[in-house]
């Protein structure tokens, strides 16, 4: 008897955001899912900070400089809870398709490079988080821990998504080859700044680095990529040195299969759309016969990875035992009123 393993199509975006202006985002995201759904698509990812777009000022000028976007990236980030959160769940409910959404994240005064794994009945699969942002990206953005390198069992297989170069992090990635990981979405924010002065950052590398990732981990790659709108390089780009540094376009969306195959036909940089390709989990199996790094390709006598998936709670709420703790006019100890509650 042989088992059927889950077949379904799968979408990417390549798509400029609309550009700090959460309410327009997320209209935009609520019309592509729409679209994706209407095509057939189980399943659609989308590019890095998505919602509300990238925020490229913290590689065009001084930290200083970029603080004039920073209030308004702030506020037009997302609240998971709020209005918008709900129309983005609501719209994945009503065209039963599974959303990976690239967020910043908002959480009080921080904010963070997340994905966000909506379900196609609405409910939240997983919010994670990027474990260490890049670079410049530390001058925004906080940290994830280790309970964001996870993968999840979905009616899709088992799903899981990194972000950015968190596909240039080897121990990372084995953290996620090691969880069986059959389908991932590699979420990219675009490749159009330092057009020809820095290699790393081009759609050579990058888009050979979710190629990798679909032959390494022997699954399924969705690596959708947002592209630069004229209207962001206009807002951005003050001066003819920084209309140097960032340019429109950047769009190199794609869908790997397990055997590296690039299964789409790619878009022109510059222009939006979704891409979609048939995803059979079937042909993992045959990938894994040839090597499977985290199982019979491996030699855990000799290498081993330790993960620690504790989420990184900043505080812990304790009392002393026997000691009842209330709200804001809860009792304390006594002998201890400096006990954290």
């Amino acid at each position: 008897m042989s088992i059927e393993h889950p077949r379904f199509r799968a979408a990417v975006v390549q798509a400029a955001p609309e550009f700090l202006d959460l309410d327009a985002g997320v209209d935009k995201a609520v019309a592509l899912i729409a679209e994706a759904a209407g095509n057939g698509a189980s399943l659609i990812g989308f590019p890095e900070t998505w919602l509300p777009g990238y925020p490229w000022f913290i590689w065009l000028d001084s930290p200083a400089w970029g603080l004039q976007f920073f209030g308004r990236y702030h506020d037009n980030s997302l609240v998971y809870g709020s209005p918008q959160a709900e129309r983005l769940a609501a719209a994945a409910r009503e065209h039963a398709i599974t959303v990976v959404l690239g967020i910043s994240e908002r959480q009080a005064g921080s904010l963070y490079i997340a994905q966000w794994i909506i379900g196609p009945d609405g409910a939240t699969i997983a919010r994670r988080r990027k474990l260490k942002p890049t670079h410049v990206e530390r001058t925004v953005f906080g940290e994830g821990d280790g309970s964001d390198l996870s993968v999840y069992q979905t009616p899709l297989g088992r799903l899981g998504g990194l972000c950015c170069w968190e596909h240039l992090q080897p121990l990372s990635k084995y953290a996620m080859y090691a969880q069986d990981e059959q389908v991932h979405v590699g979420a990219w924010p675009s490749f159009s700044l330092y057009k020809g002065g820095a290699y790393a950052l081009g759609p050579e590398v990058n888009t050979a680095a979710s190629r990798v990732y679909a032959v390494e981990g022997q699954c399924f790659v969705l690596a959708p990529c947002a592209t630069v709108s004229a209207e962001m390089v206009e807002l951005l780009c003050t001066d003819d040195t920084k209309r140097a540094l960032l340019q429109p376009g950047g769009g190199y969306a794609g869908i790997y299969a397990p055997d590296g195959q690039l299964l789409t036909e790619p878009l022109p940089e510059d222009v939006e759309g979704l891409l979609y390709a048939e995803i059979d989990l079937g042909l993992i199996s045959l990938a894994k016969a040839a090597a499977d790094p985290s199982g019979h390709y491996s030699r855990p006598d000799v290498t081993r990875l330790l993960l620690n998936k504790t989420p990184g709670d900043r505080v812990v709420s304790f009392a002393a035992p026997g000691v009842e703790v209330g709200g804001d006019a809860g009792p304390v100890a006594p002998e201890r009123a400096d006990v954290l509650t």
